[in-house]
């Protein structure tokens, strides 16, 4: 029996051990893909497209390590901390194609699960907030109206999603934030689009 106990005790552990080596650097790749996007979403909103396209190419190669995880160790994949950080890469991928006015990225494009696709592309049209008071504040009312109009579709399209937190990843409360989000920017983009027609009719007048 002692025996058979230490041949089940070494044949188990390196299984743990193994399970153990891939968990650390599933972390660790985590780690530094949610830095790369954090950085990624600092220089789009700072109009660094170039840095912001060569951070995308780095930040999807640690996607990719990571998605590879689903069939080998599908437990570790569908862990918060791997989840987190891919809903944070496409974030970044989606508001990047947002503010370039690009096709936006599919999630099977991404190589991620609904949930965190919809969480990311949330959280990205919240985003995209910002970049539309830069463009009121650099007399931009045109793009500044068409992003908005984006924002629009994609909250309208997500609010059509009514499905179990379960089964969304707590989607419902991320949608809630977006709407309050969207109508501030919404009075924003109005009364600066008030405020130059009527400079333009005083200039005229």
């Amino acid at each position: 029996m002692n025996h058979q106990l230490q041949s089940l005790s070494e044949a188990i552990r390196a299984v743990l051990d193994i399970k153990d080596a891939v968990r650390e650097e599933a972390l660790r790749q985590s780690r530094e893909l949610i830095r790369l996007s954090a950085t990624t979403v600092r220089s789009i909103h700072r109009h660094e497209f170039e840095n912001a396209q060569q951070g995308l190419q780095e930040a999807a190669q640690r996607a990719t390590e990571l998605s590879a995880l689903r069939e080998k160790h599908p437990d570790i994949y569908y862990a918060g901390y791997v989840q987190d950080a891919l809903k944070e890469y496409a974030e970044a991928c989606l508001l990047h194609a947002l503010v370039q006015g690009q096709a936006l990225p599919a999630f099977t494009e991404l190589q991620m699960e609904v949930p965190a696709y919809l969480n990311a592309l949330c959280e990205a049209a919240s985003e995209c907030r910002r970049h539309i008071l830069d463009l009121l504040r650099h007399g931009d009312t045109a793009k500044a109206e068409g992003l908005l109009a984006d924002m629009d579709d994609i909250y309208y399209m997500l609010v059509t999603f009514d499905y179990p937190d379960a089964i969304t990843g707590g989607l419902r409360r991320s949608v809630d934030a977006l709407r309050a989000v969207l109508e501030r920017t919404r009075g924003d983009v109005t009364i600066t689009a008030i405020q130059r027609e009527l400079e333009e009719a005083l200039r005229t007048s």
